[in-house]
Order: C-alpha cells, then structure tokens, then sequence
C-alpha cells in the first residue's frame, strides 16, 4: 500500500485532482501534464490539457497502513490543504527563445507574434540574437528568400513551422534537427500524414495527387476495380458508394474512410473498405474483397455502416436520417456528378482545348482557365481542404446545407456565449471539431478568434459551395463526347464576355482607376504588385440587365475581390451575399455584398499565393439606394440592415481622394482618387467598403485579369 501511495506523489504533494474545468469530467495524469478524456458533445472531445490541473481543496483520505508507517508525519502534513506547496506559475515553454519569420506560413505572421509572446518568446524582425528562422519550404523551391540565404549564411537554423506549433502544444522546445528544412525539404510521399506536415510540404503532395473519389459514382482509384470496367453497385434505387469523415482533436483523430460495392463485368461483385489518415497510406486500413453471394455483401456493407456511425444504412440513404454519435464517423453525402478537380481540364488538354475551340481567341482562354483542375486544386489547397480521398468538389446540396446550419450555428455560439476564459475555448474547440467533420479539413485546428472563423469557417464554406457549382457546369472535360467542350461550357455559363481593346475607352479607364486606387499586396517581408492582363466585359444574364441598374439611384463602380475558383459561379449566378455576420472586415455588414472604392483590398482577396501569381479583380456596378448610412465600426444590428436593405458605406483609414472623382456612363460614379489617409485612424477597415444587400442591386461589369509580382 505504501509504494501504490508513493507512486502517486503528485496527489500526496499537491492534493486530489478536481474536475476538468471544462467539461466537468475526471482528469488524467501521464507524468508530465493533466488532460481530460471527456466529452464537449457528441461531435467532440475535450481537449483540456495543463500541468498545473485545479486540485479539490478537501483533507486526503490516508488508510491506516500509511498514517502508522515510518513517513506518517511527512504525509499528514501534506493531508491539509493549507500546508500543500504551490503547484507554481504556468509553464511558459518558449522563455529566451527569439524567432525570425520568413514567407506566408499557415498562420499569419501576426498570429505568430502574438503567440510567441503569450508563451515566452519573441519574434525579431532582424538577425540579430535569434535562435532559428521559422520558414516556408516552398520559398527553397523557388529559388529561397533573401533571408533563409541570409540565415543559412549565419549557420542559423532554419525549420517548419511545426517546430512553433508542437514546441507550444508540447509546452517544451523541440529538438530542431526534427524539424529542419534545408538538409530535408520534402517528404515527397513518404508516408508522413498531412497534418503532420509543413504547409508547403503538403502543398507538393496535393498539387501532384490524383484525385481518388469523384463523386457518388466514382469507384475509388486504389481499386484499380476502374481499369476493368467497374462500376458503383446500384440495388433499388441505392449507390452503395458512402464516404465519411471524423475529426476529434481531443483524442488526436482526423480519419476519413471509403466503403464501396462495386461491379466488374465477368466477375462477383467486389467490396472496399480504406479507413486511415489523409497522406497516411502505409498505415490506412485497406481490404478488397470477392463475394459470391450479392445479398451476403449488402449485409456485411450495412453492418460496417453501423458499426462506423452507429446508424443504420437505410434510412440514411433514403430519408437521411443520422444521428451523430460519439467517436463516430459522419457521413460526407456525395452528389451524382464528378469533383471539378477530376472532370476539369489537365495540363496536358487546356492547350489542345483552346486550339480546338471555336471561340474567340482571347474567350477561349478564360474559359480554358476557369475550366481548369489546377485552380480548384490551388484554392482548396490553401484552405487545407484538399483530400485526394473525398469528394470535396461535389457535395450533395443537402450536405452543403448542413455544413452551412453548423456554420450558423457556429457564430451564433461564439457571439452569444456568456463564458470567458476556459469555457469560453470550450465552445470554440467543440464547434471547430464539429466543423471540421462536416468540412474534411487536412489541417484541422481549434479556430480562437472571429478573425479565424471568417477565414477558415466562412471564406471556406463560400469557397467550396462555389467550386462545387463548377464542378456541376463543367462536369466531365475528358470524357466529353464533344469537339469543342470550351464552347459548351461558355454556353452553359449563360454570360456574354468580351475582351476590350487596350485603346478602347473603357480599358484605359479601368487601368488608371486600378493604378491610381492600388497598394502593394505584402506577404511576409516582400511587396507585390500587380500589372494588368486582359479586361473583360462582361454581361451575365442572372445579374439586373443594365436597362434596370440604369434606373437606380447613386450608382458606383467598385472593386471586388474574390479568387479565381469562386469566378464561375459569380459568372452564372451572380453575386451572393456573405454567409454570415462577423466583426471582421468582408463579413462585418452581415449577410451582405462587399466592395471596396480601392483595387488594394480587392487585390487582398484576389491574391492567393506566390506559386500562383494569375487573379481576377472584379468591378461591379453597385447602387447605394436613396439612404446611405456611413459606419465607422461593426454595425450591432446587422439583421435590421438586411431586412430594409439599405446602402452602408464603412469608413476606413484610407480613403480615395475626391478631387479624383468622376462620373462615367449612366451617371455612374467612378471613386478614382488616389488612396489618401482619412480622420479614421481607429476603424477596423484599412479601405473604404460598401454594402449592398438586395443582389438585384449589383450587376458585374468587368473581369479584370492581374498578375501579381514581386516588387524590388
């Protein structure tokens, strides 16, 4: 009895442990730190982790084996609360520790500042004393910045940003050899989980990675089942083709699985089974199976159903009824079509197709862009939403839908809550784990603030629903049947678009109000600028048609930001509003349409990475109505702006200057003066920004193409 009681000397010294703060669920000590084996819900688990745990201020309960040994009187003391030593002052692990940061990490380098700090550290701008340079290998790929030459010129060492997120996670620094770039810049498929790597790391892995699942009838590509003909196994009006997903970061998993009966002519029927972790596959559990018996395998398919969400398989298929249990997949409900990222044009046949299209030359080749795979892998991959494993280019409308309601659901949580401090991250882990079942992500994180829920949770959302409209419109590019698939498409697109001439009027309009209303776009420590490409006009038939924006009042031309994979559906559909209102710029407004009087804040939307230098900036003809309100901060009642739809115009610290002002054609207003700073140095906004609610109120005008480039 006395050695069980010495081995427990964290509880004889410093008391009992109490409930997790949390969730109210027993604490466990592994030697090094407490953490909670609970539950937040049934999407969820705690993620509660300390070394200094709460302890129950209540005397302990020796038994009299111990209080008549030898070391009674050292544990009698420790028996009153009031005599137990302090546990001491959290752990700070990065005391001392001085980073420099270089290139765009998948946090901001502001986020990383904060972060440093909050836990010890520092980040220099500068060489000077610093322990290592935190880096995106991707810059190496490219040739290397000046400051990772500078650096490996000092013996500096260079590392992941994994370094930063495991050294806090594991509240000690981590021995940097593991994380080193320069001596490994790759894993180049080995077998390493995504999540486990480097961003740009994966970026190489996700760009080069085929597609695996397509659709609700696509046979997964692992099955090689494809090349002899196979085909999804279809009984009474059922695909028997399910994907799921589980994200719980409080016991560490983030695991997709794909279950699948498939048909091969002249042969049985065949079974799939894959369950592990994205880029995982030497560890994924995988099995290919014959049957016989047809009515055998639909058994064994719904038993496995069952026993990976704990419902049964019919009354999801036919009347989607699910209830989510804990530790327990969700499924990720699949539309019969194909993924854009699979039916888009290749490398190989965006070419071949523009040649071969009837047309216009300078049309040929938006279309050739907007149908290409590489900007939805691009988008999605920035995102780390781009499982090679799920089809997250098409979804079934009812699984955008749910994935939207949980998004609501989100922010109506955070912006509600009454809890502070721990409970409120409880809320904040519990719903980013829930989201990140429903939106597979490769990188799954506990989103902290609105600023991350904007960029993760919304600008996601509004990204996938848009690149899943493009995979319905352009569908199947390689088994078209048809000799000029572009030309389909820009007919489906129901948008007339014409490049302008470079001495027309309205391009050398565009081009000065572009430069005069333009900043450099920075990343890191590097500047970007942009240069124009080709404009477009264009005329999209679910926009108002000009006849009836020419009759609304206080009309202006203002730019909009937005990225190349969201390009087809604004095309076809027009613009829609924000997905949900936030504190943030983009979302501040509400459930509303933003544009901007500067080409610099469209220039931040529009700009997605080094690696991908091409965007589109948008200029839309947008009416303000008869009343304007001006905001200098977030609007408290966005829902009363929606409803009577009125103009808001938000003041940032810059402004265009007045006296550059002009009218064009249909008395439309053209804010074209150079960017000058305003009285309000305090607002959120760093540009001026409007808002429209009523879509019927905004007709995009022209497509702007831009190439971003490194400035000296």
């Amino acid at each position: 009895m006395l050695t069980l009681f010495l081995g427990s000397q964290d509880v004889l010294f410093f008391g009992p442990l109490d409930k997790c703060p949390l969730c109210s669920s027993n604490l466990e000590f592994d030697g090094k730190r407490c953490s909670c084996k609970g539950f937040y819900s049934e999407w969820s688990s705690c993620t509660f982790k300390t070394r200094t745990p709460p302890r129950k201020e209540e005397p302990l309960k020796l038994p009299d084996s111990v209080l008549n040994s030898s070391v009674a009187e050292l544990l009698k003391k420790h028996q009153d609360p009031s005599r137990r030593p302090c546990q001491g002052a959290p752990i700070k692990p990065l005391v001392g520790i001085v980073v420099s940061l270089s290139g765009r990490l998948s946090r901001t380098h502001q986020y990383w500042k904060r972060e440093m700090e909050k836990h010890g550290g520092k980040v220099s701008s500068s060489f000077k004393g610093i322990t290592c340079l935190v880096v995106s290998p991707a810059e190496r790929e490219r040739g290397g910045s000046t400051k990772l030459a500078d650096a490996l010129e000092a013996g500096i060492p260079v590392v992941r940003e994994d370094w930063l997120l495991d050294s806090i996670e594991k509240q000690e620094p981590q021995p940097m050899e593991a994380y080193d770039v320069v001596s490994d810049l790759s894993v180049e498929g080995k077998g390493i989980p995504w999540e486990k790597q480097d961003p740009s790391e994966e970026a190489l892995e996700s760009i080069s990675a085929e597609l695996k699942l397509y659709g609700k009838r696509g046979v997964y590509k692992d099955t090689r089942m494809q090349e002899r003909g196979g085909q999804i196994f279809e009984k009474d009006g059922i695909l028997y083709n399910c994907a799921f997903s589980l994200c719980d970061l409080g016991r560490g998993l983030n695991e997709y699985c794909i279950m699948q009966l498939i048909t091969v002519p002249d042969s049985n029927l065949h079974s799939y089974y894959k369950k592990g972790k994205v880029g995982d596959n030497a560890n994924a559990e995988e099995r290919l199976e014959e049957w016989e018996n047809v009515d055998n395998a639909i058994k064994e398919f719904a038993r496995l159903f069952v026993e990976l969400t704990g419902n049964e398989f019919e009354p999801w298929e036919r009347e989607k009824k699910f209830e989510k249990k804990r530790l327990c997949f969700y499924p990720i409900d699949m539309d019969d079509g194909m993924d854009v990222r699979h039916g888009g044009l290749g490398l190989r046949q965006l070419g071949v197709a523009a040649v071969h299209s009837s047309l216009e030359p300078k049309i040929a080749y938006l279309m050739k862009i907007l149908c290409s795979q590489e900007i939805y892998k691009y988008a999605m991959m920035e995102m780390g939403l781009d499982s090679p494993d799920l089809p997250m280019g098409m979804f079934s409308d009812l699984h955008l839908e749910r994935c939207e309601e949980v998004l609501l659901q989100f922010v109506e949580a955070v912006k509600s809550m009454k809890e502070t401090g721990q409970k409120a991250e409880a809320v904040w882990s519990d719903y980013s784990q829930r989201w990140s079942t429903l939106l597979h992500s490769t990188r799954p994180f506990v989103f902290r603030d609105y600023q991350d829920l904007a960029d993760h949770g919304a600008a996601a959302f509004e990204t996938i629903r848009d690149i899943n409209m493009a995979s319905r419109l352009v569908g199947d590019m390689f088994g078209s049947t048809l000799d000029d698939p572009l030309s389909d498409r820009y007919k489906k697109l129901g948008c007339s678009v014409s490049a302008l001439e470079k001495d027309s009027d309205d391009y050398k309009m565009i081009v000065k109000y572009l430069e005069t209303t333009y900043e450099p776009v920075r990343v890191g420590d590097i500047d970007y600028g942009v240069s124009v490409e080709n404009i477009f006009a264009v005329e999209p038939s679910a926009c108002p048609s000009l006849d009836e924006i020419k009759k609304l009042p206080n009309k202006v031309l203002l730019w909009c930001g937005t990225r190349s994979s969201n390009m087809l559906r604004h095309l076809q559909k027009g613009f829609l509003p924000s997905v949900c209102s936030l504190p943030v710029p983009g979302y501040m407004f509400g459930k509303a349409i933003v544009c901007s009087d500067a080409a610099a804040e469209a220039a931040r939307y529009g700009f997605t990475s080094v690696e991908r230098p091409e965007g589109f900036l948008v200029l839309a003809v947008a009416s303000l109505g008869d009343q304007i309100i001006e905001v200098k901060s977030p609007p408290e009642d966005t829902k009363s702006l929606e409803e009577k739809k009125l103009g808001v115009k938000g003041l940032g610290k810059t402004k265009t200057d007045e006296s550059g002002h002009f009218i064009w054609k249909d008395d439309i207003k053209v804010p074209c003066g150079r960017l000058i700073p305003s009285d309000h140095r305090d607002s959120p906004l760093e540009y001026n920004e409007y808002a429209v609610y009523d879509p019927k109120q905004t007709r995009i005008r022209f497509l702007v193409e831009v190439k971003y480039e490194e400035m000296s």
